[in-house]
């Protein structure tokens, strides 16, 4: 898996296809081949004749994994997603991202609009400002001895993900400390990108992806039906919209 170094850490990506990118980050305690590849992402981005580009963002996947809170801020893991773009000379893309991958597309959308043709924030409404109520929950359940000792249903069902991927479970317990920074609502605001927010149905994670589309100058919503946070990412009607807003929005803003 090739991989770069940015702020001394080797983060690993992959690309898939030609044509136009889209930057694919993903989820907390996941990585791009969880997210991205096995849901069947990348297979219908490249069937439609994008260029799929997937980061392991740090603390995960086969990127480096530190033990610090102070290296997971969502700020800079934008900055990684940018350096990556910078190490493939790709001058903009649009960035699909996922729950904290939607936080991190938020961060560089708002601090890098002239490298994102367009965002879509999957898995994240308006929990990207009221940030995450369960974080100290998942935050236990990752360091308890064993998964028998958890009752919080959240915390369980991290744990059981991150045991599932063979993760670094302290790389992750720091990462939650400091990656559910929330988006300060006026800085959602000024993020002057194109952005879907799409959000499962039954998802009490993310937030209401309505709200934040309002906030948003121009935002779109989309609710996915009989969703939760986990089911949605794979969803058929995620990406046939995402295909669709991609579409619209190459269209009218091809790159540079």
């Amino acid at each position: 898996m090739p991989s770069f170094t940015h702020d001394g850490l080797s983060l690993a990506y992959e690309v898939f296809g030609e044509g136009l990118p889209v930057l694919c980050i993903h989820g907390f305690a996941s990585s791009g081949k969880v997210n991205w590849v096995d849901t069947g992402w990348v297979e219908t981005l490249t069937g439609a004749g994008f260029q799929a580009i997937t980061l392991d963002n740090r603390g995960h996947g086969q990127s480096d994994k530190p033990h610090d809170p102070d290296h997971y801020y969502p700020g800079q893991m934008a900055q990684d997603a940018v350096a990556l773009l910078d190490h493939l000379s790709v001058g903009r893309a649009a960035v699909l991202g996922y729950s904290m991958g939607a936080r991190i597309a938020a961060f560089m959308a708002y601090s890098h609009p002239h490298r994102v043709v367009c965002a879509l924030f999957g898995g994240m409404g308006m929990n990207l400002i009221n940030g995450l109520t369960d974080g100290n929950d998942i935050i236990a359940g990752l360091r308890a001895p064993a998964l028998a000792d958890l009752t919080h249903p959240t915390a369980r069902q991290f744990r059981i993900f991150a045991d599932h991927t063979g993760s670094d479970r302290e790389a992750l317990a720091a990462c939650m400390e400091t990656s559910r920074e929330p988006m300060a609502r006026a800085d959602v605001r000024r993020i002057e990108v194109p952005v879907l927010v799409a959000v499962g149905e039954a998802d009490t994670m993310a937030g209401p992806p309505e709200p934040l589309a309002e906030l948003l100058p121009y935002g779109e919503a989309v609710v996915i039906p009989k969703r939760d946070h986990m089911r949605a990412t794979g969803d058929k009607m995620f990406k046939s919209a995402a295909l669709e807003f991609l579409g619209r929005m190459y269209s009218n803003a091809p790159i540079s």
